[in-house]
């Protein structure tokens, strides 16, 4: 085992699979001699040369449709859209193309593209910076969504979707990179070395695509988050201490509906949590599935906390950011509940 941060972890799983695998590639802007804009490609280029870690144009279309292009043709290319924010030219590609492209050619075809790209806020990046798309791409069929919480998850998640033979948009909050984070900006920065999931194995394993993690168990109620908001939940929770069961999604699309349902109907209250705005955010997809499968369970309305229905603000962004305090809010009126 070795410690590790989740840009570390990310840049060991591509090690390792371009290692392994011939056929994987790594394209991008600045990815190559640059080592990428937060150095998750550095040395890449170094190990592999320039004909396995390219440097592109700054065109986000020319990038996915180049990386369709490479998969269909035997390789397995892993993209990088530089942020999350600047994935919209390379939509309709991936909406079009890469997802279909299996279902439209029978089975002929397969798609093995890794999408990697960094998401949140949280890094004072404003509206163009701060993004997290994630439910647009879970609305599409065809696609897999993930988005890690932790070192030791990114290494194995980005590892099994590299080798999946289907897409993969890869969701990094880039406000994890560095250390867990709790919501709160006026802590000090917290390092990777004193969490658990700070340890990476060197080698190769997998986290398996499709599982969620019950990372705190509890009784009193179910507390569903992703990424960044995994943390700030767990701190929440110990804020009012509360018996509080909580789950990392991790991988949104496919989504483990089993691990979450089964906690819900075990404690019979939830509070779903992301970054993303409200409104046909994610969470109304959780919100839904849980409300089908676990209503004679339930004993209060379904909490979400969300970031608000605007651009992401510079100037108020811990105003906007679902903090602690939010979090918190939303576990008391669920308890209270009756």
């Amino acid at each position: 085992m070795a410690q590790m941060n989740m840009i570390q972890a990310l840049n060991a799983a591509m090690d390792i699979t371009m290692t392994r695998d011939p056929s994987v590639v790594v394209l991008g802007e600045d990815v190559g001699y640059f080592g990428g804009v937060f150095r998750v490609t550095d040395g890449l280029q170094r190990k592999y040369g320039v004909h396995r870690v390219l440097d592109t144009p700054i065109a986000e279309g020319g990038i996915i449709a180049a990386s369709i292009g490479m998969a269909v043709n035997g390789l397995r290319p892993v993209a990088e859209i530089q942020f999350a924010d600047y994935i919209y030219p390379g939509y309709d590609q991936i909406v079009s193309e890469l997802a279909r492209l299996r279902y439209r050619s029978a089975g002929a075809f397969s798609a093995p593209v890794t999408i990697r790209t960094p998401c949140g806020g949280g890094i004072r990046g404003g509206q163009t910076h701060s993004q997290s798309p994630e439910a647009l791409f879970a609305h599409v069929c065809g696609i897999k969504v993930v988005m890690p919480s932790n070192p030791y998850d990114a290494k194995g998640l980005l590892i099994a979707s590299i080798e999946d033979d289907d897409p993969v948009l890869f969701l990094e909050p880039k406000r994890l990179y560095n250390g867990p984070f709790d919501g709160d900006p006026n802590k000090p920065a917290v390092p990777w070395s004193t969490h658990p999931k700070g340890e990476v194995p060197d080698g190769h394993y997998h986290v398996p695509l499709g599982k969620a993690e019950v990372i705190r168990e509890g009784n009193a109620l179910t507390i569903i988050a992703y990424g960044t908001m995994v943390h700030v939940a767990e701190a929440a929770a110990r804020s009012l201490s509360l018996d509080a069961e909580i789950i990392d999604v991790r991988s949104i699309v496919p989504l483990d509906v089993e691990t979450l349902c089964r906690s819900v109907a075990k404690t019979g209250r939830c509070v779903i949590a992301h970054e993303a705005t409200r409104f046909s955010g994610f969470g109304a997809e959780l919100t839904a599935t849980i409300q089908e499968r676990c209503f004679w369970q339930l004993e209060a309305p379904i909490q979400r906390v969300c970031g608000y229905d605007t651009p992401y603000p510079h100037a108020f962004e811990w105003e906007y950011f679902p903090g602690t305090q939010r979090v918190a809010r939303a576990l008391a009126a669920v308890m209270e509940a009756r």
